[in-house]
């Protein structure tokens, strides 16, 4: 297994899970925990003992970005950030000009964590605003205010990032667009390199969307959809004017700041997941680690980490899954590389379908690309079914 995917994987990206919270927020269904005592101090020697085992089986893999995410990375001790930067210089060679990407919650952002994590080597910064209005982010479980998020963001720039990147969520239950669009402007005030625009989820078994389900008809009401369009659309207008370029459905970044790491994934290239409930993608091979402590320490000290569950990607799944990721991105589906993976002429095998998207404004065709419009990506999940992906 190594050795083949050494080969096809001279290179990959990284990504380290951080499965710790204070608390978790109501809306998430990624794996992470509340923090308890010893955890972190157990964690931090295995997901270094995990870095050398696949360096023993990989060699030196060059790393154009690393991310850290949860979790929440920024309840990390600085001194534990150390170590784990200190391994990943290590085991691996991180490319000249590395993006190294580290997500942080605004209340755990202090000064001296940003300070040392700069220091380091973190060089983007992901910030977990979600919103700029209090009631919306007691809603969300969320544990910092409006005025810590604002805080938190100045604190990085005097820590010395350039590329800051905030997180915001829109589509909340009784959110009306001006509320949203009233987050977003004190979002585009602060200045930052890169925003994320996520719509709401809710997630089967999460705190919110069980709560919504018990809760009065008139108190669990989303948005209509007419509303959340607008609010999509007119996101894209506000932030194209203030000079962001969309790059992907959620994903919005001045010229030249569009997340490394986040592009790699979208564009199929190899990334090795580190921590629980990380997933890796080598080649055409896939695994993701357990969503359990101890289940990933027992592989780990046991050195069956990534030999478990694996998965061999087809042709025809590596097809799909790229016609899936590159359908979400204003780059859009290179259709010859397409059909070289796949075999398939998409524009023969799904001419009448592209003709109606293209009349309906849903889609584009320029230079060998298939492309949806800023409309096209409100409803990408059924055009991408359309087109074959299942």
């Amino acid at each position: 297994m190594c050795a083949d995917a050494t080969r096809n994987a001279p290179s990959a990206s990284l990504y380290i899970h951080v499965p710790f919270c204070r608390a978790k927020c109501r809306y998430c269904a990624f794996f992470s925990e509340p923090v308890r005592e010893g955890e972190l101090e157990a964690y931090l020697p295995l997901l270094l003992e995990e870095m050398a085992l696949w360096a023993g089986r990989l060699g030196r893999l060059s790393v154009p970005t690393a991310f850290f995410g949860g979790g929440t990375p920024s309840l990390l001790p600085t001194d534990a950030l150390s170590r784990i930067m200190g391994g990943l210089r290590q085991h691996f060679d991180l490319a000249q000009g590395v993006e190294i990407t580290l997500e942080a919650n605004p209340e755990s952002a202090t000064q001296d964590f940003l300070q040392a994590a700069r220091s380091l080597g973190v060089n983007r910064l992901s910030l977990g605003v979600q919103s700029f209005r209090d009631e919306e982010l007691s809603l969300l479980g969320r544990p910092h205010s409006a005025r810590q998020a604002w805080e938190a963001a100045t604190r990085a720039r005097s820590a010395g990032f350039a590329n800051l990147s905030l997180d915001l969520i829109w589509g909340l239950p009784g959110q009306r667009e001006g509320q949203w669009l009233e987050s977003l402007r004190r979002a585009i005030e602060l200045s930052p390199e890169h925003l994320s625009c996520y719509g709401l989820s809710l997630e089967p078994g999460t705190p919110l969307a069980e709560g919504l389900a018990e809760a009065p008809e008139d108190e669990r009401q989303l948005p209509p959809e007419r509303e959340l369009a607008h609010m999509y659309m007119h996101t894209g207008d506000i932030l194209e004017d203030a000079g962001y370029l969309q790059y992907e459905i959620s994903n919005f970044a001045r010229l030249g700041q569009a997340c490394r790491h986040n592009q790699a994934c979208w564009e199929g290239r190899d990334y090795l997941g580190l921590g629980p409930g990380a997933t890796s993608t080598l080649g055409s091979l896939r695994w993701t680690n357990p969503e359990d402590l101890r289940a990933w320490a027992e592989l780990v000290r046991e050195h069956r980490i990534g030999l478990h569950q694996r998965e061999t990607l087809s042709p025809e799944i590596l097809a799909q899954e790229r016609l899936m990721l590159a359908l979400r991105t204003a780059k859009g589906l290179d259709l010859a590389e397409y059909r070289a993976l796949s075999g398939q002429n998409l524009l023969a095998t799904h001419s009448a379908i592209i003709q109606a998207l293209r009349q309906k404004e849903l889609v584009r065709l320029n230079k060998g690309r298939l492309r949806l419009t800023r409309t096209g990506m409100l409803v990408s999940s059924s055009i991408i079914r359309a087109l074959g992906f299942e």
